[in-house]
Parts: C-alpha cells; sequence; structure tokens
C-alpha cells in the first residue's frame, strides 16, 4: 500500500483509528461525513461487514445459512468461504466508491485473513479485538437497532466505542 505524504505524517505521528462498518449501512451518507471528519485527525483503516447480504447470497445459492457463534460465520465448502468473500469484496468496492466520491482517504480491508493460502473468514466484532493493540482509537459503526447489544458486547474494552447509524 502507497501512502500519501499527508497520510504518511497520520501514520508517523502514530494517531491511528480502526473502524469496523456493518454491511447494512453502507449508503448511510452521515456515517460516511462522520468518517471523513475522523479521516483528517486519524490515519484511518475500515473494515466493512456485509452478515446480511452473505445470508442473502447463501439462501439464494441454496447453501446452509447457519447462527453465527462468537467467531462469526462457520462455513463447510471452498464455494460458500468464497461467495461470502465476494460479498465482502462488494461491500469492498462499494463503499470505496463512496469514499472517492466524498474524498476520504481511509484503507478499507475485509474480515478475512489468509493464514497460508488458507482463506480463514473473521466476524467483523472478532477483528476489531484483534487490532485492538494497534489503534489508538477503534469504533464499530451499526444500525441503531443493534447499538446495545454491540454496546454490552464491548464493555470490556474502553477503547472500543459502538456508534448507531
Amino acid at each position: 500500500m502507497l501512502l500519501t505524504s499527508r497520510e504518511r505524517r497520520k501514520f508517523m505521528s502514530g494517531k491511528n483509528c480502526f473502524i469496523k462498518i456493518s454491511g447494512d449501512i453502507l449508503n448511510n451518507y452521515d456515517m460516511l461525513r462522520w468518517i471523513k471528519e475522523l479521516s483528517r485527525q486519524y490515519f484511518t483503516v475500515v473494515c466493512v461487514g456485509g452478515g446480511t447480504q452473505i445470508n442473502q447470497a447463501f439462501e439464494a445459492a441454496g447453501f446452509p445459512v447457519k447462527k453465527f457463534g462468537l467467531l462469526g460465520r462457520e462455513t463447510e465448502t471452498l464455494a460458500e468461504r468464497q461467495l461470502a468473500r465476494d460479498i465482502l469484496e462488494k461491500n469492498q468496492v462499494e463503499i470505496q466508491h463512496h469514499f472517492a466520491a466524498l474524498d476520504i482517504r481511509v484503507k478499507v480491508v475485509i474480515p478475512v485473513m489468509e493464514i497460508g493460502t488458507v482463506p480463514c473468514h473473521i466476524n467483523g466484532d472478532q477483528l476489531i479485538l484483534v487490532a485492538y493493540h494497534g489503534f489508538d482509537v477503534l469504533y464499530v459503526v451499526t444500525a441503531k437497532d443493534k447499538v446495545e447489544s454491540k454496546k454490552s458486547f464491548f464493555s470490556p474494552y474502553q477503547k472500543i466505542c459502538v456508534i448507531g447509524f
């Protein structure tokens, strides 16, 4: 990843921010404006989710939609993992376009890690915990109706703030 000089200065200053966004609110203009303000203060990394869209795609493809566990969605086949990744990458591209249109400079990631050559899906709420020690400020951004349950889940983590849009 190449950084602009502005991004390098923010990164070198040590001020950084991790934001996990629910796939359900990708098109929320207020949320996008809020991220724009944050990105002026911090080197910002945005992780975009897609649980609802993945469930819909699984149903359409005839894959079982299993209940989420603490670690996220369990998949049984490479086809399921690839479809889930495709949805997350589609969301990544969509929000990158929104950010570009509003001149918001952030790095956008999806909650999939490759360990060796094996794609490992991670619940975005777990990925923010993985990022916890590396970032100065962390946000979980979700739909308003999910704020209280997210706040309860993240209550032990002082640096994580849950926001609803």
